[in-house]
């Protein structure tokens, strides 16, 4: 229990950074953690000009296993596109600018700041 409540934060945090990130970028944040069921939820919806961005983010500390932005495979990448496809359907279609997809890898050392990166157009 206690690893999942840190897993969390870590988690909350981590959107935390990308959403600051994003907004600093001159994005519009609309949504974060917009669940749809059983398929899953979007990280944080956005507005990058005339185009809707659903943006997957990954938080790891340093040393762990991958760096976040192995973890979008491409299974998750199609998961990640029939969600935008029902955040659309419930948000009124499609902006004139499209859909993107990117992600935001924040990545944790021991010591000092937090490294946040931000890919556009992963899938």
């Amino acid at each position: 229990m206690k690893t999942s409540k840190a897993r969390n934060a870590l988690g909350k945090y981590g959107e935390d950074l990308a959403v600051r990130r994003l907004t600093d970028s001159g994005m519009t944040v609309l949504q974060r953690n917009w669940r749809s069921g059983r398929a899953g939820e979007i990280d944080i919806v956005a507005r990058d000009g005339d185009a809707l961005v659903v943006c997957e983010v990954k938080t790891r500390r340093t040393g762990t296993f991958e760096h976040p932005m192995a973890a979008v495979t491409p299974v998750k990448a199609q998961r990640l596109r029939g969600l935008a496809e029902r955040w659309l359907q419930e948000h009124g279609g499609a902006p004139p600018g499209g859909v993107r997809i990117d992600v935001v890898g924040v990545l944790l050392p021991d010591r000092g700041a937090a490294v946040v990166e931000h890919v556009r157009g992963v899938a």
